[in-house]
Order: structure tokens, then C-alpha cells, then sequence
């Protein structure tokens, strides 16, 4: 199965779905929710790759655990408050959420602050769960 970047599905094009073929996708989110992009268009790359029946997981390293923080609220800021998803994910069969202990740790948050569940994992670990990915983006 070639990995082709395309406009239309996010940068990712999944050829020969015939094939039957599954890779497994890492995408690392690395940015606060809001301010960027970043955050959102990764969701959206996410929801697309699990359409095409792909092994698909998230990591959250650094200002990326804010995606995953409960009770956001973005009326002041005036944007969308698209955290919600994040818990429709394990009806996309994306059931696969890590979160870098150190990140939560430099922040003060704990898994308890997450709206969703997640396998809280040392960088050491992360870097070797990153390892075993056949495709890792980050964003």
C-alpha cells in the first residue's frame, strides 16, 4: 500500500485499498488545542485514517496534552471548543491515546484532567512506541 500526500484527504492517500494492507499511523499532537491549526487538522487526519481501516493512535507530548484537558472553554476566545470529539473517537475504533508522563508532569496535570482514557508512558517508552509505527507525523 503506497502513502501518497494529496490536498484532499488531509495529506494522506491511501492507495491500493484493495490490498487489504494495514499500516499503522502515529500522529503526534505537540500544540495547545487553540492559537493554531495544528490541533484540529490533526483530529481531522486522524478521523480519515481510521475511515480507511488503518491502525491508527495518538500521542500527546508537550503543549499537545491541552487537547485532551477537560473543561475547556473557548466562548472568550471566540473558536469552537472541538475537545469533544476527542471522546467519539472510540466509535472510530481509535481507541489507541498515549500521553507522555513528563508532559502532564511539567503542566501539573494527572490522568484524572483527561477527558479521555489514556496509557500514561515515559518519553523512553514513547520513543519506542513511535518506534514500532510504520508512519509517525507530528503536528
Amino acid at each position: 500500500m503506497g502513502v501518497e500526500m494529496t490536498e484532499a484527504t488531509g495529506g494522506i492517500d491511501f492507495e491500493d485499498e484493495e490490498s487489504g494492507v494495514v499500516k499503522k499511523f502515529m500522529f503526534v499532537n505537540r500544540k495547545a488545542p487553540y492559537g493554531t491549526i495544528y490541533a484540529l487538522e490533526a483530529l481531522e487526519v486522524v478521523l480519515i485514517s481510521a475511515a480507511f481501516d488503518q491502525d491508527v493512535s495518538l500521542a500527546f507530548l508537550d503543549d499537545g496534552v491541552y487537547q485532551i484537558v477537560k473543561g475547556q472553554h473557548t466562548k472568550a476566545i471566540d473558536v469552537k471548543n472541538f475537545s469533544p470529539t476527542y471522546r467519539a473517537l472510540e466509535g472510530y475504533d481509535i481507541e489507541k491515546l498515549y500521553v507522555e508522563k513528563e508532559s502532564l508532569d511539567q503542566r501539573g496535570l494527572t490522568e484524572a484532567d483527561l477527558l479521555v482514557d489514556v496509557q500514561v508512558m515515559s518519553s523512553a517508552d514513547m520513543a519506542k512506541m513511535m518506534a514500532e509505527q510504520d508512519i509517525v507525523i507530528s503536528f
